[in-house]
């Protein structure tokens, strides 16, 4: 079990550039009813950018996205997977995906619902994340500042690497995709990393 004494994260962090919001999230450390780990894998997604679900406007799919920063926007991915993004920037139409976590509290229940014992690879990619968490479209647009949801700051200065995004067709060459270095828990590795 995490000994995180870390703060929680507060409002006034999600009412900043996405970029810099995704880029800041490495080394957080994220819980759902006391599941989850560091954050070593994000990406950014903009209302401008015609890679976000926010690019042609509010949907009943993506209205999260449209309501205040420091909430969930959780969707499925693929008709399959539930991807947990947070929404961030100082206006409408902006998230973070949360692509990746090193896992640290609540190992056995993230086992028992991966059903899986490589650790590893328990919430390497936004769909095994959301699995391991137990996050569904329930967690949609609930605050990330209060329970069942844990956001805090990580300790220090983490070394984080940029590279362009990955699992998207349109924008691919931005590089808004975020990893902390060196990490054995990232979905894929960063190109510089290789």
């Amino acid at each position: 079990m995490s000994q995180d004494t870390t703060a929680p994260l507060e409002s006034d962090f999600f009412r900043r550039d996405v970029v810099t919001a995704a880029r800041d999230l490495i080394g957080c450390h994220l819980l759902v009813d006391g599941v989850g780990g560091i954050i070593v894998e994000t990406e950014a997604y903009g209302p401008t950018d015609p890679a976000s679900h926010a690019f042609r406007g509010p949907t009943p799919r993506n209205a999260a996205m449209f309501g205040p920063p420091g909430v969930a926007y959780v969707y499925r991915s693929y008709g399959m997977h539930w991807c947990l993004n947070v929404v961030c920037g100082t206006g409408p139409g902006a998230a973070v995906l949360i692509r990746a976590l090193e896992p640290t509290d609540g190992l056995e229940t993230m086992v028992t619902r991966r059903g899986s014992t490589t650790v590893r690879l328990l919430c390497a990619g936004p769909g095994r994340l959301c699995q391991a968490l137990g996050i569904t479209l329930a967690h949609d647009s609930l605050p990330l500042t209060r329970p069942p949801f844990r956001l805090a700051g990580q300790p220090g200065s983490v070394p984080v690497v940029a590279g362009t995004r990955i699992g998207i067709s349109k924008a691919q060459e931005q590089p808004w995709r975020f990893g902390l270095a060196g990490s054995r828990y990232l979905s894929r590795p960063f190109a510089r990393e290789r």
